[in-house]
């Protein structure tokens, strides 16, 4: 009998066993279940920063292509000026071959019309000297006339004194009158004789006047003649110096393409080798700021606590509007003020420890929910937003985290987390969000 009941109790003893078995391995498969968890949580938060740096990445890359494409370009530019230089260069090499070809054939005609003009020349020297020998002809005419009214003069005198002896004179009288009617005759006819030779003076001058004129045409033509053969031959001049210029211009091309040519394959080489730096150096400085990260949002969330209206967003640590602000208002209520010395507590820390080189900022952002306000300090929900978020960061300043380390931008209602038109959607849209990131 008491064999019978010490089994018994030994059977009763091995149940509490088999429980306490039961629950450690409930409790470990749970540890496992949150370790897994967390794991996936801190998982994600790589993943989405990486992300992110593959996004700046890709960025980068495409703002080099754009370098590059301009280069290319440029490279294109160069070819069409050097090809539009190489036509110039022909078309002038043409119009001095023509304007060569006009010179030839103005110099015979200049020739020519040197001959003509030395030919007028003497001819306007023969009608002088014909001119000069009328003139003193004429002269002679007019000293004979001179003497001859000298005679007449004297010839009067002699009547008005022989006017006394008219009776005893009579017959000299009538001889005097007949020698003067006779030098009158004369003279009438050597009067003649000089308006005839003075018509045929004026004929001789209006010749010489025509001919002067046909010389001075001549001479104008042969002035505007070697004018044009100056011309020209500037031109010729002109022409062999743009020539040169364009041949110099074009070997300054060629050597300005090659150059380029040559940079362009260097700066290929380099975008590539940059491209791979930059990819180690991005992933690296990621990877260093994703665990800053996360070590951050841990020690937050460890200060700040499990109190409603704070969370973890992707890569964001969200605060309700409500738990800083009043409602419409921009001015942190005391409440607000402790979690946001919390926040700078924790920033201060982690932030004394972040490597100089890896340039960081927490950006605040505020956001509204889509109900419009208008008021005097705020006409738009942009000023709400913006005035939170300034807000924050005056306060963070305030309590000693760096000015340079803070970034403040207001998203007004235009970046919803809830697109609903409910009261649990635009409480969600009303945040303030705090992401730690690159600068």
């Amino acid at each position: 009998m008491p064999g019978a009941m010490r089994r018994q109790r030994q059977a009763f003893d091995i149940w509490p066993g088999f429980v306490d078995a039961l629950s450690a391995l409930l409790i470990i498969i749970i540890f496992l279940l949150m370790v897994f968890t967390l794991a996936q949580f801190f998982l994600s938060e790589i993943l989405s920063g990486r992300n992110q740096a593959l996004e700046r990445l890709n960025r980068q890359v495409a703002e080099l292509s754009e370098v590059l494409s301009l280069e290319r370009s440029t490279n294109a530019r160069l070819r069409e000026d050097l090809s539009r230089l190489a036509t110039d260069l022909q078309v002038s090499t043409a119009a001095r071959e023509e304007l060569s070809g006009q010179l030839a054939e103005l110099l015979p005609q200049r020739d020519a019309l040197q001959a003509e003009l030395g030919a007028a020349r003497e001819t306007i020297s023969a009608e002088k000297a014909k001119n000069e020998a009328q003139l003193a002809e004429i002269a002679q005419i007019n000293r004979d006339i001179k003497a001859l009214q000298d005679v007449r003069v004297e010839l009067e005198k002699k009547v008005s004194q022989l006017a006394a002896t008219v009776v005893e004179r009579d017959k000299s009288i009538t001889s005097l009158r007949d020698q003067s009617k006779e030098l009158e005759a004369k003279l009438a006819g050597e009067q003649e004789r000089t308006t005839l030779a003075q018509k045929e003076i004026e004929k001789k001058n209006l010749t010489i006047r025509e001919l002067s004129a046909q010389a001075e045409r001549i001479g104008d033509d042969l002035t505007k003649e070697q004018r044009a053969s100056q011309d020209a031959r500037k031109q010729v001049g002109i022409l062999n110096r743009q020539l040169t210029a364009l041949r110099q211009q074009l070997a300054r091309l060629n050597a300005a393409l090659e150059a380029s040519e040559a940079k362009a394959a260097v700066q290929t080489v380099q975008i590539v080798s940059l491209g791979k730096r930059l990819n180690e150096a991005l992933a690296s400085k990621v990877q260093e700021l994703a665990r800053y990260r996360s070590e951050f949002f841990g020690r937050l969330r460890e200060a700040v606590g499990n109190r409603s209206g704070i969370r973890i967003v992707g890569d964001r640590f969200v605060f309700q509007s409500e738990v800083l602000f009043s409602s419409g208002s921009a001015s942190l209520n005391p409440g607000g003020q402790a979690q946001i010395g919390k926040l700078a507590a924790t920033l201060k820390e982690i932030a004394a420890r972040i490597p100089s080189d890896l340039n960081w900022v927490l950006r605040v952002d505020g956001h509204t929910d889509r109900r419009p306000i208008r008021t005097a300090q705020f006409p738009s929900n942009w000023e709400l937003s913006s005035a939170r978020a300034t807000a924050v960061v005056k306060d963070l300043i305030a309590r000693g985290v760096p000015a340079q380390r803070l970034v403040a931008a207001g998203f007004g209602e235009f970046q919803p987390l809830d697109s609903r038109g409910d009261e649990v959607a635009y409480r969600r849209n009303r945040r303030i969000e705090f992401k730690l990131t690159q600068s």
